[in-house]
């Protein structure tokens, strides 16, 4: 019999409709959910009348469905610790599984497979608010995949996320249960987006997509809160953009409420012309129906799309980072991606002064300030001397999680206050940095994390002997680095930034003379070996010691040379950076002479 991902790479797969519609519809009693306390609680229905979800599985199949989602969409500790029944997770869980299970296989052939998804609703928690820690939150998902997966469930679907953290909290625990268990099945990645355009909390669908993409999902998508029409523009962004399967399951049309209850008007037909729309013109792979959608949908669903191939999508999809609000790529045109940098204990002496005070507002304040200065995405850092630096970065990302409309690249040298600020960060963070001044240790200690939380990493070209001078040096470092983030760890190579690092011109130091030009070179060798990673610059480096004018020349002149070499991204205070043309000609050529060593020695009459 063929795998679920077997199939997919053949066919469209038509999932099943709403579980809550039809338990409706069959006029349960509060007996039949095991008492009056428990009335309304769908998932006990697995062990108070298992009969009416074998009927919800068997309707469905029957109506053409090739897979049917277990009666557990809040079967976690979470969700049922409202009914006393927390400690039944696990067993609630399962036997949704095997019900479901025992089901597809009467209906499966070897013709037509049936398989069972694990339904892993959005629990009742917002985690970025604060409603309940990330660990806590991944812990009761790891419970309810690990009874899903050893019930029978052949994928796993993580549904109608509000909040991209309960995601990736999600796939935290997934991935704990599947490393426990040492086997893994697919899984499904599903946001709900409101009529308003965005999730629950404001986050863009491309901004979900760039926070989900670098997990190991295997289908990334959206259903629920409205029907397809509403879908329509958030599903062309997915499938011009995902570069993995596209997932769609509407409601039959935004409820209204009619004598007190909801109601959906889309009709079958209406539904299966849309979906049609979006497999054969979009590219979408994976459909179904969600709330309001009956045994009727799913039937002229199957059989307007159920037979076909999917679609051959050309996707453009751009590695970049995301806030929980919005995506920025790694590469614009023109460049660079400029990362602010005041919001930085060891650069700022403002943003040090308020961390000093725990004036938390003022420096929320100041990472919005980088917006109007021009970044793309704020650089933040807490370690200062006398602190405890994992306390301090807690109370800042987690205001910048949801305050700070920029992506946020975590500073810090310490393992734990990295993974800290990733398990409160709802979009996609890059990691500020690995290198190999100790062998492989950061590499080990902090590379996993970036995979475990979806995260990009930079990386600076320093090795056992210290901070490469030459650009051969340092494209041998990078070239290491390189190698073991990605065949040892599996990072993606655009997921991995590379900073050439630069002295300062500004010592007078004859060994560092060539500080600039050796760092712009290393850029373009880079950019030539290495041609799907990203390169960035913390430019002020490289004037360090000079007047605060001569500073901001020299920084925009060897900006505008490092871009020229290749240069994707650059940690500046982006008001402080000027157009070429602002800056005086002799200044110019000046800054330009120091930094590719071209001084010359005036005789000087006697």
């Amino acid at each position: 019999m063929k795998s679920f991902l077997e199939v997919l790479k053949e066919k469209i797969i038509v999932f099943d409709g709403a579980t809550g519609t039809h338990l409706q519809g069959q006029n349960l009693t509060a007996d039949d959910f095991g008492g009056e306390y428990l009335n309304g609680c769908n998932e006990y229905l697995v062990i108070s009348k298992p009969s009416a979800v074998e009927l919800v599985h068997k309707d469905y199949l029957e109506a053409g469905a090739d897979v049917i989602e277990t009666d557990s969409f809040g079967s976690m500790s979470i969700v049922l610790a409202e009914y006393n029944l927390a400690d039944r997770a696990y067993e609630l869980s399962f036997k949704a599984a095997q019900i479901a299970k025992r089901v597809a296989n009467d209906f499966s052939t070897p013709d037509k497979p049936r398989f069972v998804a694990g339904s892993m609703g959005p629990t009742t928690k917002l985690p970025s608010l604060g409603h309940i820690k990330f660990k806590d939150m991944a812990k009761s998902y790891q419970e309810q995949a690990r009874g899903l997966v050893e019930g029978g469930a052949d994928v796993l679907c993580v549904e109608t996320c509000q909040d991209i953290l309960q995601t990736k909290a999600a796939l935290y625990g997934i991935v704990e249960c599947f490393e426990e268990a040492r086997r893994r099945v697919p899984i499904i990645t599903s946001v709900t987006v409101e009529a308003m355009g965005t999730l629950l909390l404001g986050t863009e669908i491309s901004a979900a997509l760039t926070s989900l993409e670098p997990y190991d999902v295997d289908v990334i998508g959206m259903n629920c809160a409205t029907g397809p029409a509403e879908m329509s523009e958030h599903v062309r962004v997915l499938c011009s953009s995902s570069p993995k399967p596209v997932f769609v399951m509407p409601n039959a049309g935004i409820p209204e409420n009619v004598g007190g209850h909801a109601h959906y008007k889309l009709t079958p037909a209406e539904l299966a012309q849309y979906m049609t729309h979006f497999v054969k013109d979009l590219g979408v792979s994976v459909v179904g129906g969600c709330c309001g959608t009956t045994k009727e949908h799913i039937r002229q669903l199957a059989n307007a799309v159920g037979g076909l191939a999917p679609k051959h999508r050309e996707i453009d999809f751009v590695p970049s980072a995301s806030s929980l609000y919005q995506t920025a790529s790694l590469s614009i045109n023109p460049p660079p991606v400029l990362i602010g940098e005041r919001t930085n204990a060891n650069g700022s002496k403002l943003f040090k002064d308020l961390l000093a005070k725990e004036d938390w507002e003022g420096i929320v304040a100041m990472g919005r300030d980088a917006v109007k200065d021009g970044a793309h995405m704020a650089d933040v850092c807490a370690a200062y001397v006398g602190r405890n630096e994992v306390q301090d970065m807690r109370e800042i990302i987690y205001r910048f999680n949801t305050q700070v409309q920029l992506p946020i690249v975590i500073d810090s040298t310490e393992a734990n206050v990295i993974e800290e600020s990733l398990q409160l960060i709802g979009g996609k963070a890059i990691i500020n940095s690995i290198n190999l001044e100790d062998g492989e240790k950061r590499i080990d200690d902090v590379v996993p994390l970036c995979k475990k939380y979806g995260a990009a990493v930079i990386a600076l070209t320093i090795d056992e002997q210290g901070m490469a001078k030459t650009a051969e040096k340092k494209l041998a470092i990078a070239k290491r680095i390189f190698d073991l983030c990605v065949n040892k760890y599996k990072m993606r190579p655009h997921d991995l930034i590379f900073d050439t690092l630069t002295f300062t011109l500004g010592s007078g130091d004859e060994e560092f003379r060539r500080a600039g030009m050796e760092t712009i070179e290393a850029i373009r060798l880079i950019k030539k070996e290495l041609p799907a990673v990203k390169t960035i610059l913390g430019v002020s480096n490289i004037s360090f010691g000079l007047s605060a004018h001569m500073r901001h020349v020299l920084n925009s002149v060897f900006l505008h040379y490092a871009i020229e070499a290749g240069l994707d991204m650059a940690i500046v205070h982006a008001s402080k950076i000027m157009p070429l043309y602002k800056i005086d000609e002799k200044g110019r050529e000046l800054a330009r002479q120091l930094i590719f060593d071209e001084r010359r020695y005036e005789e000087v009459a006697a």
